[in-house]
């Protein structure tokens, strides 16, 4: 049986289990995260392990499990699988949100739906009309009288994930002077925060945020975004290889934030008022040479990482110059590997790019500096259409640099 409930309304459902899915158009200028919360009577969430999100996809009780999601064609679906039996004591409600991390709110996401399947039943649920919300409550499944019901409620928040938080009882401090919605890795970043037991550059503003268990990595690993971030032992030499199949010519560069707060963009080519730079610091990050149009099916570009403590963050861009013609990172099956040599290697595909050719850049991760080891986040950050501008770095609240797309100077012309 298929049932429509519009905004505002709610219904009883068949069964104690089921899912909830979420979908919409796929767009590069867009980047959608669903968030869960587990609340109590009051609408506050109880603690940390009441909030289910990409890094804590599943509640300790298995109330609510949250699937990867996955791309059919050009529409992207999120799904959670809910258990409503297993909601634990104080526990009366579960809130299903989706927040847009590209600060271009849910006026640009198109053919937005969401439905709820129990045993053979089906419920759609009719979206709003939004603006510039960049956060949305979309559901709430709900005990009441001993039922399992759900309510469309379709609200939205122009504060994205700090007003969801903050509307459900996580403190979360605002960012200095900066909108929390820059970018993917700042909203994400607020419910993240490094295991304590690394050794992260100390800040006097800190945010109450998740922990976060790194799990030291051995052999060959794979990370796709919303991943949670991984650690590799460091060595005296890491190297980070950009991998492409042939028929473009993609550049690479690496972002190196410093210590002192300072970006050097270490590339074969300059940028608007920044000169080429093969080496920093003699080969503290050193590019290995550029690699032209020539035969064979893969081409590599290799940069070398010598790390010490100057250096608290590096991040490997991928670039195609509007000259060069197409820029499909989708059609060149672009991938980065890092190498500490020491029997560990780590892969970030660009799984989530598309066709558009219009799109000159690419961040697919970056490598934190610590005494305990690199930290690999899969970021997959791309340009906006027809955009030369090179990403710029910052540090975040969360003791994070974070990657700002579009925000540094013009490449220049090859």
């Amino acid at each position: 049986m298929i049932q429509f409930l519009q905004m505002g309304a709610n219904t009883v459902i068949s069964s104690q289990k089921g899912s909830v899915t979420i979908s919409y158009e796929m767009s590069n200028s867009i980047d959608i995260s669903l968030t869960a919360f587990l609340l109590t009577d009051a609408n506050k969430v109880q603690g940390d392990s009441g909030i289910i999100f990409y890094n804590q996809p599943t509640s300790l009780s298995g109330a609510a499990t949250l699937i990867p999601s996955e791309n059919v064609g050009n529409i992207k679906i999120h799904k959670m699988n809910f258990d409503m039996s297993k909601i634990p004591e104080g526990i009366t409600k579960i809130a299903i949100t989706l927040t847009e991390d590209n600060s271009r709110g849910f006026s640009n996401v198109k053919n937005l739906k969401a439905e709820i399947r129990t045993d053979n039943n089906i419920i759609n649920l009719a979206p709003a009309n939004f603006a510039n919300e960049n956060g949305i409550v979309v559901v709430e499944l709900y005990l009441r009288n001993s039922q399992t019901k759900v309510r469309s409620i379709w609200r939205g928040f122009d504060s994205g994930l700090e007003g969801l938080c903050k509307n459900y009882g996580v403190e979360v401090e605002p960012e200095e002077q900066n909108k929390l919605s820059e970018s993917a890795t700042i909203k994400k970043q607020m419910l993240i925060e490094p295991d304590q037991s690394l050794n992260v550059p100390e800040s006097t503003n800190r945010q109450n945020m998740l922990p976060i268990n790194l799990e030291k990595v051995k052999g060959n690993v794979s990370l796709t975004k919303g991943q949670k971030p991984v650690i590799i032992d460091k060595t005296p030499e890491i190297t980070a290889t950009v991998s492409w199949k042939t028929g473009t010519d993609y550049d690479i560069y690496a972002l190196v934030y410093t210590k002192d707060g300072q970006q050097i963009d270490v590339a074969m080519f300059g940028a608007k008022k920044t000169p080429p730079l093969r080496s920093f610091h003699n080969g503290v990050v050193e590019h290995m040479g550029d690699v032209g149009r020539d035969a064979g099916s893969t081409k590599t570009e290799v940069i070398k990482l010598r790390l010490n403590n100057n250096v608290l963050a590096v991040v490997p861009v991928v670039y195609s110059a509007q000259s060069n013609g197409t820029g499909s990172f989708y059609r060149y099956k672009v991938s980065m590997s890092i190498d500490n040599h020491n029997g560990t290697s780590v892969t970030i595909f660009a799984k989530n790019a598309n066709n558009n050719d219009r799109i000159y850049s690419c961040v697919p991760g970056i490598l934190h500096n610590t005494s305990d080891g690199v930290i690999i986040s899969p970021l997959e950050l791309y340009s906006e259409p027809n955009s030369e501008r090179r990403p710029k770095l910052k540090m975040g609240s969360s003791n994070m640099v974070e990657v700002l797309m579009d925000k540094g100077p013009i490449n220049d012309y090859k």
